[in-house]
């Protein structure tokens, strides 16, 4: 292995750790770091979204077995981004425009959970609007689809702000929101003669690892806090990333 090889497998562990201590996949990260090691754009989409599932199967587990998750939170979104992240699959932009588009959203998402720092965690949680929560899915799961990203980065913020739930609810939905939709997005690429990655054993023992231990002190050490934190640190590094380079 060389000592690209070595570091690419660093970087892309430590995403995996942090990804997955606030519920997420890590689908923007890796798309980032690929991005920067000069990864082909055929080969990032459909690689992002099979370590999203890895990832976000293990995050949704942990903070399932801690009693975070509830499912009146995410079915109402699931209903409209399962199909749409399908259909979204089936499309194809140029690298360097989803990679802004990915990029500014992220950034907006980190500004506005950064500026939320403020409110007190004990705020209490307000209950979901069914219908404004099926647009809100339909439309992530569309512009996930179409990015080869499972979707909970844009959600959670959204949950977040709007007050639906606390982080560690939210760290849970985006979990299994990402799971299904990754699954979905998938799925639709494939429908479109998309090439599925080989030779991935290797980043996906590391990004296991990192996943594992992420989301086991996301779920059991860190508070909500915390976990806010290193969600705002996330969405910063990958937006910068993502327009930078």
């Amino acid at each position: 292995m060389t000592v690209e090889s070595n570091i690419f497998l660093l970087l892309i562990t430590v995403i995996g750790f942090l990804y997955a201590s606030v519920g997420h996949g890590g689908a923007s990260g890796y798309l980032a770091l690929m991005s920067l090691f000069s990864f082909s754009p055929e080969m990032m989409k459909p690689s992002a979204l099979v370590l999203n599932i890895l990832v976000s199967s293990v995050a949704f587990l942990f903070f399932y077995r801690s009693n975070q998750f509830r499912w009146g939170l995410f079915y109402p979104f699931a209903i409209t981004s399962i199909p749409l992240s399908f259909i979204g699959g089936f499309f194809k932009i140029e690298t360097h425009v989803y990679k802004i588009i990915l990029g500014i959203i992220l950034l907006f998402a980190a500004i506005r959970i950064i500026s939320a720092f403020r409110r007190k965690e004990n705020q209490a949680i307000k209950a979901i609007q069914f219908k404004k929560a099926l647009l809100i899915g339909a439309i992530v799961g569309f512009i996930s689809g179409i990015l080869g990203i499972g979707g909970g980065i844009i959600l959670g913020p959204i949950i977040l702000l709007l007050g639906w739930g606390n982080m560690k609810e939210t760290a849970a939905v985006s979990a299994l929101f990402i799971l299904v939709n990754s699954i979905s997005g998938i799925l639709g690429f494939l429908a479109n003669n998309g090439i599925f990655p080989t030779q991935m054993a290797r980043v996906i023992l590391v990004v296991f690892i990192g996943g594992t231990l992420g989301a086991f002190y996301g779920s059991t050490k860190f508070n909500n806090t915390t976990l806010k934190y290193i969600l705002s640190f996330v969405l910063v590094i990958a937006s910068a990333k993502l327009i930078m380079f």
